[in-house]
C-alpha cells in the first residue's frame, strides 16, 4: 500500500473551506470560503495566489468552458469571469426561503451543472424542501430529486451513467442511474457512512471508478470502491475537512479543503481551514467536468 504524504499549501485560512476543483488550462487550483464568499485560486507550481468575492454564502462552484466559474449561490446559479471580476446571474431555483440554500454541485460529462440544496432549522416532522437540480446551458434549470437535508458530494462514474450523491443529513451516499436528458432513476444505497463515526462531505471519483468521500467529523477520507466496499481510509492533519479534487499536471495531487470556524463546527489547530496537497496517492484522478457555456 503506497504512503500518503500531506502538506499544507500557502497560509490561507478559511472559515468554510470547500467546493476545491483543478483547472487544468491554467494548472490553477479554485475553491471557496463558503461563509466568507472567497473565491480563491491558486497555481501551486507557480506558488501565486488571488483572490475574488462573490455573495455569501457560496454554496458551491465548477470550471466553464469559457474560464469563469459556475457557482451556485444562495437561490440561485451565476457565472463569475476572473478577467473582469463581474458575476452573472445565470438562473434561479423554485424555491426562496430564509433556511434552504444551495450547497455542493458538480459538472456532468455533458456540460450541465448539478447542484443541490440543504435546508437547516428543521423541526421534527418538518417537510425537507429544496431538492437536487440541473442548470443547462442554456440556463434553464430543473428540479431533479426531492427531499435532500443537506446535500454533499456529488459526482459521476466513470462512463457518467452514475450519479453519486449524499445526503449528509441521514450519513447515506445515493447512487441513481444519470442520463443527461432524462430523470433520475434506481436510487439505491452506495454507502452509509454511520458507521465511520460521519456524514459525508464533499466527494470525487478517481481513474479506477473508486468514490473518494470525506468524512468531516473524523478528519479522515475514505475510497470506496465501485461495490460500496471500503478500501482505505487517510487520516488528515485537519480537524474538520470538507472536500476534494484531484489536480496537477497527471491529476495525482489530491487537494482538500477544511473548516476552521463553520456554523457548527471549529477546528482548534493553526493548519485548520487550509488548504492541503496530497501526494501518493493510490490512482490519479480525472479531469473535472466544465460547464458548457
Amino acid at each position: 500500500m503506497t504512503t500518503v504524504e500531506i502538506r499544507r499549501i500557502g497560509e490561507t485560512k478559511d472559515l468554510l473551506g470547500e467546493s476545491p476543483c483543478w483547472h487544468a488550462r491554467t494548472h490553477s487550483v479554485c475553491w471557496i470560503d463558503s461563509l466568507a464568499g472567497t473565491l480563491r485560486r491558486l497555481w501551486p507550481a507557480a506558488g501565486e495566489a488571488e483572490q475574488h468575492g462573490l455573495p455569501a454564502p457560496v454554496g458551491s462552484i465548477a470550471p466553464c468552458e469559457s474560464g469563469s466559474v459556475v457557482a451556485a449561490l444562495k437561490n440561485c446559479f451565476a457565472r463569475y469571469d476572473f478577467a473582469s471580476r463581474k458575476l452573472e446571474i445565470l438562473a434561479r431555483i423554485d424555491i426562496d426561503h430564509p433556511d434552504v440554500r444551495l450547497n455542493d454541485g458538480k459538472c456532468d460529462p455533458w456540460g450541465n451543472f448539478i447542484a443541490g440544496t440543504m435546508h437547516i432549522n428543521r423541526q421534527p416532522g418538518d417537510a425537507v424542501l429544496g431538492g437536487l437540480y440541473r442548470l443547462r446551458p442554456d440556463c434553464s434549470v430543473e428540479r431533479i430529486a426531492d427531499a435532500f437535508g443537506l446535500t454533499n458530494g456529488p459526482c459521476f462514474s466513470l462512463d457518467g451513467r452514475t450519479l453519486y450523491v449524499a445526503d449528509s443529513a441521514v450519513r447515506t451516499i445515493w447512487a441513481y442511474d444519470y442520463a443527461p436528458e432524462g430523470p433520475l432513476s434506481r436510487q439505491r444505497v452506495f454507502v452509509q457512512t454511520e458507521d465511520y463515526g460521519s456524514g459525508p462531505d464533499g466527494a470525487t471519483v478517481d481513474a479506477q471508478g473508486f468514490l473518494w468521500t470525506v468524512l468531516t467529523r473524523i478528519g479522515k477520507i475514505a475510497r470506496f470502491a465501485p461495490d460500496g466496499r471500503l478500501d482505505r481510509m487517510v487520516e488528515l492533519p485537519a480537524t474538520h475537512p470538507t472536500s476534494l479534487c484531484f489536480g496537477g499536471p497527471q491529476f495525482e495531487v489530491a487537494y482538500v479543503t477544511s473548516i476552521s470556524r463553520s456554523t457548527h463546527l471549529a477546528g482548534l489547530r493553526p493548519q485548520d481551514g487550509g488548504l492541503f496537497a496530497l501526494s501518493g496517492m493510490p490512482a490519479a484522478g480525472m479531469p473535472a467536468h466544465r460547464f458548457a457555456d
